[in-house]
């Protein structure tokens, strides 16, 4: 439950597989973590309600996610797809005035 298949579209067949384990690569698909990538630190189990996934992305900021919303996309450090612009890295607010800022400033210099 959870792994991930890469598939050959030409045979059909099944090329590869990841678990879902602690220590694999995942892209947030739902929730407010919408599109954030990361690596899976810990997954608490709560019987009758939803499970929950903490995971660390690469600016070493920690979030927590529905069990539902992530998708493994990678082992470790590697991922089987390009990543989007941004490489799933969630900004603080700070960080985004910056770098609004930044490229402001480019553009009339």
């Amino acid at each position: 439950v959870n792994d991930s298949v890469k598939l050959d579209l030409a045979t059909g067949k099944i090329v590869d597989f990841l678990k879902f384990e602690v220590g694999q690569q995942v892209m947030v698909t739902g929730g407010r973590n919408l599109g954030r990538v990361g690596v899976v630190i810990h997954r608490e189990r709560h019987h009758g309600g939803f499970d929950i996934v903490r995971v660390k992305d690469a600016n070493e900021r920690e979030f927590a996610t529905r069990l539902t919303n992530v998708f493994v996309i990678g082992d470790h450090h590697q991922t089987w797809i390009s990543l989007p612009k941004g490489k799933g890295l969630k900004l603080t607010i700070a960080e985004e005035r910056d770098a609004r800022r930044a490229k402001a400033a480019e553009a009339s210099a």
